[in-house]
């Protein structure tokens, strides 16, 4: 390891490179990558509200169907707000017609006696796993020292009286009221209880009823208005597809950058330059675990290929004045030049990106809001780039090019060298004929 690469490496850039790309490295070896539904499959289910709400309302709303489908079972599930009056579930590995029914319930409890109303949800404080044995099954749950209060009024001298326990004003279970509850004293410990026609029915009853009454009552009545399915087969053919495009873009940019420069001093740090970008790109989708769809992968190849533009913009601008006696100033001068117009290009592409992006998150999977991932990414990829790749790549040049033309610079176009040194003896001939006809005499 020569000189120039030990000062190239200690530079404070250099060493962030190198940081970032272990740490990108480790992201996606611990954490992995979140791959959206049209890459693993899956179903997004569009929820429409009965009417307008707030913000508060909204994240009462998302709150509430995200902890039920976890309740339920479903670990990989995405819930966020569309506009004011639609909010987009994402699931991935369950069959939308397992959870459009769990997350289209509004969750109203009610419990009466008499047509008293004796409890409601919001009563309830905690609920207890579901109990099925054989087809008949039983959710333990406890309510407020207010509600046990008022269920003891209510329920005081009734016993042998039907406790019609209502969700969404749908009767699920009238068990007689126990003797023991009938004497006027409060007790927080209560239960809703059924059967089935299949122990398979009372499970799946059981768990429904227990989901509901954990994650509490929408405030407001909403309905499914569509859902995109893709399958897990057809997710596995778009991977694989991504995959292939991926690596034919990488390769096209090499072959393009080979026979453009023909020298590997310039070859090989453009094709780092551009997979140390590509590797801290994946790494921050791992870190912050962002959806890798169909269209964030198309939005890394378009900043891979607006990064190699950018290298290729610096290298020309040095290799054109790489033959003045004062090529180092002058190169440092045109690099600076260089980052002028990477600058100007990025701010215009992130510009562009941004409205894009906003457009997105605000209306969700509706319209051009599927592009969201296109936005985010390129834009990532383009900060990456004049922030850190780009800035390495002008210490490279200005390291190997610059300081050490003797060994570098003469491997550029080694065509050119050659005309170059074929004009210079041209031009000298007469004069080295001279002298050595008087050193012979």
């Amino acid at each position: 390891m020569n000189y120039e690469t030990i000062q190239f490496l200690k530079r404070p850039r250099t060493l962030l490179l190198i940081a970032l790309v272990a740490i990108s490295i480790a992201s996606v070896a611990i954490f992995g990558l979140q791959e959206g539904l049209d890459l693993q499959g899956g179903s997004m289910i569009n929820l429409h509200l009965s009417e307008p709400v707030d913000q508060d309302t909204m994240n009462t709303v998302t709150a509430i169907l995200d902890k039920r489908l976890n309740a339920f079972g479903i670990s990989d599930v995405k819930v966020r707000q569309s506009g004011s009056q639609d909010v987009i579930v994402e699931i991935a590995g369950v069959k939308p017609e397992e959870v459009e029914r769990i997350i289209s319930t509004p969750g109203k409890f009610e419990a009466k006696i008499n047509n008293q109303t004796a409890i409601t949800g919001a009563d309830i404080t905690s609920v207890s796993g579901a109990e099925v044995t054989g087809n008949r099954w039983q959710v333990p749950f406890s309510v407020s020292t207010a509600g046990a209060e008022k269920f003891a009024k209510i329920a005081e001298g009734q016993a042998g009286a039907k406790v019609e326990m209502y969700l969404d004003d749908k009767l699920i279970s009238d068990p007689e009221l126990d003797a023991g509850l009938a004497n006027g004293k409060a007790s927080t410990e209560i239960s809703v209880s059924g059967g089935e026609e299949s122990k398979q029915a009372a499970q799946e009853k059981a768990t429904e009823i227990h989901t509901v009454l954990e994650s509490g009552a929408l405030p407001v009545k909403l309905e499914v208005n569509g859902v995109n399915s893709v399958s897990a087969e057809l997710g596995s053919q778009f991977e694989q597809g991504c995959l292939m495009a991926g690596l034919l873009a990488l390769l096209a940019i090499i072959v393009v950058v080979s026979f453009r420069y023909r020298a590997p001093s310039l070859v090989l740090p453009i094709i780092v330059t551009t997979l140390s970008e590509l590797i801290i790109i994946l790494g921050f989708a791992s870190i912050i675990h962002w959806n890798l769809d169909l269209a964030a992968i198309a939005g890394m190849i378009a900043s891979i290929g607006t990064g190699v533009d950018d290298q290729i913009v610096m290298t020309d601008e040095v290799l054109a004045r790489r033959d003045r006696s004062d090529r180092k100033n002058i190169v440092k001068t045109r690099i600076k030049g260089a980052f002028f117009i990477i600058y100007a290009s990025a701010a215009t592409l992130i510009a562009a990106m941004l409205p894009l992006a906003y457009i997105g998150f605000a209306r969700g999977s509706t319209g051009i809001g599927m592009l969201t991932g296109f936005a985010v990414t390129t834009v990532v990829g383009v900060l990456v780039g004049i922030f850190i790749t780009r800035p390495v790549f002008a210490d490279y040049m200005e390291t190997f090019l610059i300081q050490s033309p003797k060994n570098k610079m003469q491997n550029v176009k080694k065509g050119e060298t050659k005309v170059k040194d074929k004009k210079k003896g041209r031009k000298t001939i007469a004069r080295e004929e001279a002298e050595k006809q008087k050193k012979r005499r």
